[in-house]
């Protein structure tokens, strides 16, 4: 690997072949599958079966996840000081916690965390 007169780097050994033998690197696309499979929710992971979305174990798992991400959002609200900008009254309050009830929900939801997952696994293994 060289570095030229401004301060490019020439990545000829790194190249990709699309050669096959014992000292040529991988493919891309092999590698890229190879990190995507290594990457993959639970639930998809290889060598695993697929979890039933619609059983109502996993979707007990998930309100769990839900409550416990909720719980996790509360306690980082409670450190961020008040600005003012909604009422501290009752009506705000439950607004505000309303609102947080939804982005759990929504974090639960598109985050893949993972814990639902993990939660019926082992439950469904009793």
């Amino acid at each position: 690997m060289e570095i030229n007169n401004f301060g490019l780097i020439n990545i000829d050994d790194y190249r990709l072949s699309s050669q096959s033998s014992a000292n040529s690197p991988e493919k891309f696309a092999d590698a890229l599958k190879r990190a995507s499979a290594a990457n993959a929710p639970a639930h998809t992971r290889p060598g695993q079966e697929p979890i039933d979305k619609e059983d109502k174990l996993y979707q007990l798992c998930l309100e769990l996840e839900t409550f416990l991400v909720k719980n996790l959002l509360t306690s980082m609200r409670n450190t961020v000081q008040k600005s003012g900008l909604v009422d501290e009254g009752f009506a705000g309050k439950m607004y505000e916690d309303m609102l947080y009830d939804e982005y759990a929900k929504d974090y639960t939801k598109n985050a893949n965390f993972g814990l639902a997952e993990q939660a019926y696994r082992q439950l469904k293994s009793i």
